[in-house]
């Protein structure tokens, strides 16, 4: 059974030239091994926000369905993103 398969896909003009700036410069073989690395991180990525989904999300909507005061009110949370913007903006 192969191990790789042939697609012929089109991408944009920018896209193609970075392929092509990443080969030329060493730092990979080809562009297959630029694409492939790439669809690795995207599956990666996609793991990573449904493992958040899974471990994080769900087990804090559970909590809140169980014990609704465990929550913020929207002031409240609306509050917290203004701290937290304004603590971000102090170190840029």
């Amino acid at each position: 059974m192969p191990t790789s398969r042939q697609l012929v896909v089109n991408i944009p003009v920018t896209m193609a030239e970075l392929v092509h700036r990443k080969v030329a410069s060493g730092e990979f073989a080809d562009e297959s091994a630029v694409i492939s690395e790439s669809l690795e991180l995207l599956q990666d990525r996609e793991e990573g926000i449904e493992r958040w989904l899974r471990e994080e999300v769900v087990p804090a909507c559970l909590e809140m369905e169980a014990d609704p005061s465990s929550g913020m009110s929207s002031s409240e949370l609306l509050a917290s993103l203004e701290t937290a913007r304004g603590e971000r903006q102090k170190l840029t």
